[in-house]
């Protein structure tokens, strides 16, 4: 669920280590609709939290993690509180689950008619990981480019990069309730740089791993 970049000089590991797989990029058209399914099969990688739990487990560990995606661009909360409308295999499990909130594109809610290109590899828009409505007939652009060469291409052009989230989502407030969920030990370091969720460390976890806690 993480990787470590040191500071300093950006080698091809690291790159690397940020995408693990040899994907080519595609791009996808699809509907403001297809967009929150999208999203919504991602959310299944959390577990569901009743409110007012303290230090609930955040993560479902039998989700693979290359099945949780982010879509820059838009904006949008996950609700914790609600089942996950999908399985880890893309199969519907709750249909009247709906855990994405206030979806939003230009600060206006998302039409589900709507229009989206979305970047993304030739995995997800083939239909690796079974995400709904996601499939060869959406492709508008096939690149032989590898995601990875992309990123090392867009290294080299800045020179020097200083990567950040820009907190495009968040979690709903659940007033009262905390989750936990374990990461690397040196993430510790960076705890002050996170200015859009309360994060505290937890301690110790399992296997070497340190623990944190999220209030919602």
């Amino acid at each position: 669920y993480y990787t470590n970049v040191p500071v300093g000089d950006v080698a091809i590991k690291n790159v690397a280590d940020l995408y693990l797989y040899p994907n080519t990029l595609r791009a996808v058209v699809i509907t403001g609709a297809q967009v929150k399914e999208w999203l919504e099969m991602s959310a299944g990688i959390f577990n569901q939290v009743e409110p007012g739990a303290k230090d609930a487990v955040l993560i479902n560990p039998a989700f693979p993690s290359y099945n949780y995606d982010v879509i820059d661009g838009v904006t949008y909360e996950i609700d914790l509180s609600q089942k996950p409308k999908y399985d880890k295999d893309g199969n519907v499990i709750n249909a009247d689950s709906r855990r994405i909130k206030n979806l939003s594109f230009d600060g206006k809610p998302v039409d589900p008619a709507q229009k989206f290109v979305v970047a993304t590899n030739n995995y997800r828009a083939g239909g690796g990981g079974n995400f709904p409505d996601i499939k060869d007939d959406k492709v508008v652009l096939v690149a032989p480019d590898t995601n990875r060469d992309v990123l090392v291409r867009y290294i080299v052009e800045q020179g020097t990069i200083n990567p950040s989230a820009d907190a495009n989502w968040k979690f709903a407030a659940m007033p009262g309730t905390t989750v936990v969920f374990e990461t690397g030990p040196k993430a510790r370091d960076f705890i002050g740089d996170v200015k859009s969720i309360k994060i505290e460390d937890a301690g110790e976890g399992t296997e070497g791993f340190a623990k944190f806690r999220i209030t919602l």
